[in-house]
């Protein structure tokens, strides 16, 4: 049986199967289905046309809109039907046409999205990513498998970011770019292949970072890019001096974190 709430507004041309769990103030729009494992929080609001579907879990005051399916099958060869979860945070913004897949068992099963996010039309979410808060991803991003975006990143339209990547916190990431290694937070990258172009001032600014803090995290930009050895070797070299700015450690430990992708630069991958 359904665990629906009185307050909850379901259109009679609505499908919601049996076993789903619908909140307070909750509204299902006309042609909406819901699955039998779906925990819609309350205030969702479906508009019409869309699937919730799968083991997956939908905070309050999000939004839904028409044709986007959300919590489907991950996309991945390996996937044998396990029971994988999908987890949307409170208050975002999913736009028409957009997917979301659940995990897969090989990698914990769990894809998760964060609060306050806003995902333009035709936006996808693969199995197993990591999603923070307050992101923005445009029209047509495309996270493939495993992909790690970082508290308020912004996406252009048509960006692709390849699997295993992850996108550092408040990194702005150009319209049409390829994203095929490390984004360090804070960072700039526009084209194809993706190359970092500096730091997102305009983001930093908005944020409320300080003039004087975004020179002194420049400088260190500078010195991890363009110094005597390598990103990581000139990285740790710096630590010391830049432990007392906040930004500055963010890149920092971004940079000294184990991942399976190389970090871009404003170099790599550029044809010679």
């Amino acid at each position: 049986m359904s665990t629906i709430a009185e307050s909850a507004r379901i259109h009679p041309m609505a499908v919601v199967e049996d076993g789903a769990t619908i909140g307070e103030g909750v509204k299902i729009g006309p042609f909406c289905h819901v699955g039998s494992h779906v925990v819609l929080n309350a205030n969702v609001e479906l508009l019409s046309h869309a699937v919730v579907t799968g083991r997956t879990v939908v905070g309050k005051g999000t939004r839904i809109f028409p044709m986007a399916v959300v919590g489907g099958d991950p996309q991945s060869v390996h996937h044998g039907g396990e029971e994988t979860t999908l987890t949307v945070g409170a208050n975002c913004t999913i736009r028409e046409g957009v997917t979301m897949n659940t995990g897969t068992a090989d990698f914990g099963g769990q894809t998760i999205v964060g609060d306050n996010n806003l995902f333009l039309a035709n936006s996808h979410v693969a199995h197993d990513c990591r999603v923070g808060n307050h992101v923005i991803m445009s029209n047509n991003v495309m996270l493939a498998g495993h992909v790690v975006i970082e508290d308020r990143v912004i996406l252009g339209g048509g960006s692709a970011v390849h699997q295993f990547t992850r996108v550092g916190r408040q990194a702005f990431v150009g319209g049409l770019s390829a994203v095929s290694y490390d984004v360090i937070p804070y960072g700039m990258l526009n084209g194809n292949p993706g190359l970092l172009s500096g730091l997102n001032v305009v983001g930093m600014t908005r944020a409320g970072v300080d003039r004087a803090v975004i020179h002194r995290v420049r400088r260190a930009y500078k010195s991890i890019f363009e110094g005597p050895g390598s990103v990581r070797e000139n990285a740790a070299a710096i630590r010391e001096e830049y432990a007392d700015c906040e930004q500055a450690v963010h890149i920092l430990d971004f940079i000294a974190a184990d991942s399976d992708r190389a970090l871009s630069s404003p170099t790599r991958g550029q044809k010679g």
